[in-house]
């Protein structure tokens, strides 16, 4: 709503200059025409005016909101997440901010942050396909079979999945011997980063999407891309949240991961990560994760409610798979 109005002050802005410039510039500087446009000019002086107002007054509110629920934010997730590791995943174009404020909640609901792991634009660089299918087929445990649909991410995902999360509470916390290269590999490779020690596997997983949408001829797949990632980290541990801002269909992950049929029964999504009603909805939404449910909370499009009803948790009754 806010931006909105800013739009509008922005327009009503355009139409005053336009009408100084009418009184200014015209030729039949008649009586009539000049008391016309003053009184034009006094309604768009006294319209910006009353707009600014209600801009300052529902920021104002929205300040207020905001500082209430970070007052209480820790008494509302306390306890959430006790005995959970989560691994933490930036993609290229991912707010850092929104990152650390993710982690502080995080941390107050009990949950134990084992790294983050930041992917670079050359992993999503569809011109880097072959490299990332090389390192895969070099890399991968004897035993990893991938479906003969599965893209070069899909296989890439399921390999990191393996290396950075479990869905077995017994083997959180420890590395994956059969994948004990493939951070370290990726790495050198320059296809991403990591800080802590996410090689100590988690069983949850928050990928942080991109600020703004991706565009251009490759938008596709380089948000299919991410989608993969989201879903192969879903798949291979306990469940996953992917967090970001509500945004345009194109190129949006958050969009592609609920247009998605099947992808979007498992994964869930948060598109209200920069607020924090949106980081106690990331923590719920891990906690309906591990219930072996997913869902869509925010205020874009695609979503049932601003954040996940709180329930007692379920057990998934098959540990084996993903949620």
């Amino acid at each position: 709503m806010i931006d909105f109005r800013y739009h509008l002050v922005s327009i009503v802005a355009v139409f005053l200059a336009l009408a100084v410039g009418i009184v200014l510039g015209t030729t039949l500087l008649q009586e009539p025409a000049v008391k016309s446009a003053q009184e034009l000019t006094g309604w768009f002086t006294k319209t910006n005016e009353e707009l600014r107002t209600q801009i300052d007054t529902l920021q104002g509110r929205e300040a207020g909101n905001d500082s209430f629920i970070s007052t209480v934010t820790p008494d509302l997730v306390a306890a959430e997440l006790t005995g959970q590791q989560v691994v933490l995943i930036e993609t290229p174009g991912s707010s850092t901010a929104m990152r650390e404020a993710a982690q502080q909640v995080l941390a107050q609901a009990g949950a134990e942050v084992t790294g983050r792991v930041t992917f670079g634009e050359k992993f999503v660089d569809p011109k880097g396909r072959g490299v990332l299918d090389g390192l895969v087929n070099r890399l991968k445990p004897a035993n990893m079979i991938f479906p003969a649909t599965a893209t070069s991410w899909d296989r890439a995902s399921a390999l990191l999945a393996a290396t950075l999360v479990t869905n077995d509470q017994a083997q959180s916390g420890t590395p994956n011997a059969a994948t004990a290269d493939v951070l370290s590999t990726f790495e050198a490779g320059g296809l991403l980063t990591t800080e802590g020690d996410p090689a100590k596997r988690a069983t949850l997983a928050v990928v942080f999407a991109p600020e703004k949408p991706y565009e251009g001829e490759p938008a596709e797949t380089l948000t299919g891309a991410l989608v993969s990632v989201a879903d192969g980290f879903d798949a291979g541990g306990k469940g996953a949240v992917v967090a970001g801002l509500a945004a345009a269909p194109a190129g949006d992950v958050i969009t592609a991961i609920r247009d998605e049929g099947e992808i979007s029964k498992r994964v869930s999504t948060v598109d209200t990560a920069d607020m924090p009603v949106g980081r106690i909805g990331i923590v719920y939404a891990l906690r309906e994760q591990l219930s072996g449910r997913a869902g869509h909370y925010g205020m874009g499009a695609g979503a049932s409610a601003p954040v996940p009803s709180v329930t007692s948790p379920t057990p998934s009754p098959t540990p084996e798979s993903g949620s």
